[in-house]
């Protein structure tokens, strides 16, 4: 009987989690660094990060920091440093 409990969990989850995975457009500048869309959120920041490991833009004294090139300066609206956690923010204004 607890089996089934946890698998009735899970699909619970699985369901409240669907959101992210339903897939969304992208704008031209995002998707010159993380590929053609539609793709969901998630995988959208996974491919940033790779990007932004791939290049080197993360910060290597502070990692929680970015330091953004040429096409990551257009997704974050500025070539100036931004933390990880900001990174979030600018990247839903290029998602619809």
């Amino acid at each position: 009987m607890p089996t089934a409990t946890k698998s009735k969990t899970s699909a619970t989850k699985a369901k409240k989690n669907s959101a992210f995975m339903q897939p969304v457009d992208i704008s031209e500048d995002l998707q010159a660094v993380v590929g053609a869309g539609p793709m969901p959120r998630t995988e959208i920041i996974k491919k940033l990060w790779a990007y932004i490991k791939k290049h080197g833009c993360q910060d290597k004294k502070n990692k929680r920091n970015i330091n953004p090139d040429d096409k990551l300066a257009k997704v974050f609206g500025s070539k100036a440093s931004i933390d990880m956690f900001q990174m979030t923010k600018k990247v839903s204004k290029h998602i619809k």
